[in-house]
This record gives C-alpha cells, structure tokens and sequence, in this order.
C-alpha cells in the first residue's frame, strides 16, 4: 500500500514554486503604521536615541558580562593607568627591526625579534616541506 502511495506522488507533476517554498522560513513582517498617526517611529526613535547618546557618554556600553551587573562608568583620563595609554602605539614589524642594530635594540624590541624571526622561519620551513 505504501509503494503504490509513493508510485502515485512520482507521477504527480508539483510547481517548482511549491518545492522551494518548502525550504524556506517564513518571518512576521511588523505592522506598518501611517506617517504622523499615533504612536509612530519617528517619535520614539529621536527619544531613544537622545537617551542613548546621554548613556554612552557616561557608561562603556556593552561591557557588562554578569546577569545582575551594569556597564561600568567613564572615568577621567587621569584615574587611568599609565600603560593603558601606550597599548595602540603600532609596534615594529620584522622587516623594520632587521634592518636596525640587534645590538642597539631594547629588551621589547629584541624579544619580539626573535618571536617574528622564529614565525617566520617555521613558515618558511613549513612550505619548503609543503612543496615536497
């Protein structure tokens, strides 16, 4: 009884349309409110975002991690730490620091020498053998 049931769905001709809407998902679409009625977006839109600008003036947004917590305050530039101000200053790259003096270098500079160095020759090591 099942093989004549599937044998019958075989010789049915389905619309491609029907086929591909079977894999799709389908979303609500909000409802769509005239412009200047009553409770439009235009309206709570300026006051959401005046609210959110005094918000991230004040707090880092986004950096609660913790349920309960709240994002923590902006504090003044001087109530920072002092390494906190040098961590975007660009660093040298390999090329740079071989054509310096390795005798001449500081600890920061030489120490990351030696592990771009090292990078760079396990990559190279790493094709060679790739190619064989």
């Amino acid at each position: 009884m099942a093989l004549t049931y599937v044998r019958s769905l075989r010789s049915m001709s389905i619309p491609k349309e029907l086929i591909q809407m079977e894999g799709c998902r389908a979303f609500a679409v909000g409802s769509k409110s005239k412009k200047g009625g009553k409770g439009s977006t235009a309206a709570n839109a300026s006051k959401a975002s005046t609210i959110c600008k005094e918000v991230k003036a004040t707090t880092v947004v986004g950096e609660n991690i913790l349920k309960d917590g709240a994002n923590p305050k902006i504090l003044q530039d001087s109530e920072y730490s002092e390494w906190l101000w040098h961590l975007p200053d660009k660093r040298p790259a390999l090329s740079e620091l071989r054509r310096k003096d390795i005798e001449s270098l500081p600890y920061e500079y030489l120490k990351r020498f030696v592990k771009l160095d090292n990078r760079a020759r396990i990559k190279e090591n790493n094709s060679i053998r790739a190619k064989n």
